[in-house]
This record gives C-alpha cells, sequence and structure tokens, in this order.
C-alpha cells in the first residue's frame, strides 16, 4: 500500500469524466488499497481516483455510523429532498463552502470484493454528502462547483492561493 498524493483543484484530472472500470483485477484492488490508506492518512472520509490522479471510476467512504465501502462505477440512481451543508474537500484545502446536498440518496455500485451489484441507502447523514461528493468526482465536478463564486469559499486555517481556484 502506498500514500499517493491528493490533486489539488486546478489539476485536470479532476474535471475529467472518469472512464468505467471494465474488469476489476488485482490494479484495482491495489488501487482501492492505496485509496483507503491515502485517504486515512489526509485525513478524510471519502476519496475518488481522480484525486490520486487516476481517472477510473472507484471510490471510497468510511463515515462513523456506516461500514467502510468501496465502490467501482458509482452512480446514484435516486436523490430526494435538500439540505444546506458546509462542506470541505482533500483537493480544496483549508476552504469549506456553504452548498445544497440531498436528503435521501440511493447510489450503486460494484463491490470491488464480491463483483456484485450493490446500493447503498443514506438519509440526513454524513455518508449521504460523501456518496454525492465522491460520484461528483468522477463525473468532474467539484462541491466548488455549487457556489456563487471563489468568494463564497471560506478560509479555515493556513489556506492556500484563491487564484488556483479561479482557474477551475
Amino acid at each position: 500500500m502506498a500514500i499517493l498524493p491528493i490533486r489539488r483543484a486546478g489539476d485536470p484530472v479532476l474535471r475529467e469524466k472518469a472512464k468505467r472500470v471494465r474488469t476489476i483485477d488485482s490494479s484495482i484492488h491495489k488501487l482501492i488499497d492505496d485509496m483507503w490508506e491515502t485517504m486515512y492518512d489526509a485525513p478524510g472520509v471519502g476519496l475518488a481516483a481522480p484525486q490520486i490522479g487516476i481517472s477510473l471510476r472507484v471510490i471510497v467512504i468510511d463515515v462513523p455510523e456506516h461500514e467502510p465501502v468501496a465502490l467501482v462505477n458509482p452512480e446514484i440512481v435516486k436523490r430526494s429532498g435538500e439540505r444546506d451543508l458546509d462542506e470541505g474537500c482533500l483537493s480544496v484545502p483549508g476552504y469549506r463552502g456553504h452548498i445544497t446536498r440531498s436528503v435521501k440518496v440511493v447510489a450503486k455500485g460494484i463491490d470491488p470484493y464480491t463483483g456484485k451489484e450493490v446500493r447503498i441507502k443514506a438519509q440526513d447523514d454524513l455518508m449521504a454528502e460523501a456518496l454525492e461528493h465522491e460520484i461528483d468526482h468522477v463525473n468532474g465536478i467539484l462541491y466548488i462547483d455549487y457556489l456563487p463564486g471563489p468568494d463564497a469559499l471560506v478560509p479555515v486555517g493556513d489556506a492556500p492561493e484563491l487564484k488556483r481556484l479561479q482557474e477551475r
């Protein structure tokens, strides 16, 4: 396993629609292991493969009150309601922003260890937010895209320059 550098806003890989995984093999399992290690080291609660420079539809999420989940080719199949959240991202370090996410989310994807399709239901919790956030990543979307502009970002601690974010 390896801790890999997390790509930051402005990196073109974060804006690509990631490719579907055709075959789940040892290279995908290694990618997922590296993603877990990178996410925990950051520390974060979710990570998508594009965030480490790999344009594949793979995500990992570990939030309280849910089992950790790795999904291949994830997608949102249903969402409902709206709630306002203060959100951050490992690819936009030092900032948070106020955005709207769904209350209820149903996602599906392939469990990389069983090869079977799974559905994950989450409601009004961090898992619902993380599913939307990470699946946005594999679609080339960052949470900052939901903000009215870079001025809506709120610096947290020692925030890097806003210029890189404005180049999105």
